[in-house]
């Protein structure tokens, strides 16, 4: 099969620190090409993978306040659709743009709802000619129609088991009410434990009043943004990973990268939690903080062996990668 992947263009692919899309995106690609598939990956132009590298964009728009996210993304976006006739398929994980032109597409086009930004959106969705893939049960829409649920594929090398936690919570995932950094402060602090805080500051209000004023460097320790090597020691050598959402979570990455290492996790019950953590094995979903904190002393007592198998059994790249490859026979036969 000749597919191309349109990948994000806020970061990287595969991401230098944070870039959550651009991760599934590139790992993806990577799969596709060790499966002998003619792979076409449309990126930035610094990213990184064994397909063809095509790119309209220097670097990560995110990464660079000159420029204009908008525009990059359409030219991105024109750029591969004056290259479509070329591919069996196009799978598309840049969000609703793409759909914009559905009609003007030249190959099969699948497209990977990564996560809704609001009912808003729907309308360029509901109006598109694409093919849906949702990332859990959880995050579907009533007016969309799906060919699959494929969830997120993670790559085992790079997150090593860790069978000896050490006694620190982490919070992990971009600073911002929906992912409830105060609250695992709060729950932190109940459980007589030093949290670990790593992300982007995404909301700088929130971090300034909820969060800036509690790190200390010794009961709220926070590393910003961290990359590949960096997170999966962090994440090994917590006890627990912190979830705490105020949002609907489409997928939750994090959660499931922390599993790998063996780490278990307390995530509120919101959107896909349920789905992604089996609960009493590899971690608990939850309700409030109060059950949170209670939570966490079961979570610390978990086997961290049975954490890992439970994750690379559910989670692993070759399973995602299979998963899609068995979409796009499916669309083409």
């Amino acid at each position: 099969m000749k597919i191309a992947v349109l990948a994000p263009v806020a970061w990287r692919t595969p991401p230098r620190h944070y870039g959550p899309w651009e991760r599934v995106a590139g790992l993806l690609t990577e799969g596709l090409v060790a499966r002998g598939h003619d792979v076409t990956l449309f990126a930035t132009a610094d990213s990184a993978t064994a397909a063809t590298l095509e790119s309209v964009v220097p670097h990560g728009y995110a990464e660079d306040a000159s420029m204009d996210g908008r525009v990059w993304e359409a030219l991105h976006v024109a750029h591969v659709l004056d290259r479509s006739a070329s591919f069996d398929i196009v799978h598309n994980h840049l969000d609703w743009l793409p759909l914009a032109f559905a009609a003007s597409w030249r190959a099969p086009l699948v497209t990977t709802i990564h996560g809704f930004s609001g009912p808003s959106i729907l309308p360029a969705y509901a109006a598109a000619r694409s093919h849906y893939v949702s990332i859990s049960d959880a995050d579907r829409s009533a007016l969309l129609q799906y060919v699959a649920t494929v969830r997120h594929g993670i790559d085992l090398a790079e997150l090593p088991f860790s069978a000896a936690a050490g006694g620190d919570l982490v919070a992990f995932g971009r600073i911002h009410p929906d992912k409830g950094t105060a609250d695992a402060i709060e729950i932190a602090r109940r459980s007589g434990r030093r949290l670990v805080i790593c992300g982007i500051v995404q909301d700088e209000a929130y971090f300034a009043d909820h969060v800036a004023p509690h790190i200390d460097g010794d009961a709220v320790v926070f590393l910003g943004s961290v990359g590949p090597g960096e997170r999966s020691r962090i994440l090994g050598s917590a006890t627990v990973l912190l979830h705490p959402i105020h949002f609907d979570e489409p997928f939750g990455l994090s959660v499931v990268e922390a599993m790998a290492t063996g780490t278990p996790v307390v995530a509120y019950r919101r959107g896909s939690m349920s789905d992604v953590i089996d609960e009493g094995v590899t971690g608990f979903a939850v309700d409030g903080i109060d059950a949170a904190v209670e939570a966490v002393a079961r979570a610390a007592q978990l086997d961290r062996a049975a954490v890992r198998e439970r994750a690379a059994r559910r989670f692993g790249v070759d399973r995602m990668v299979d998963e899609y490859v068995a979409v796009y026979e499916r669309i083409l036969g």
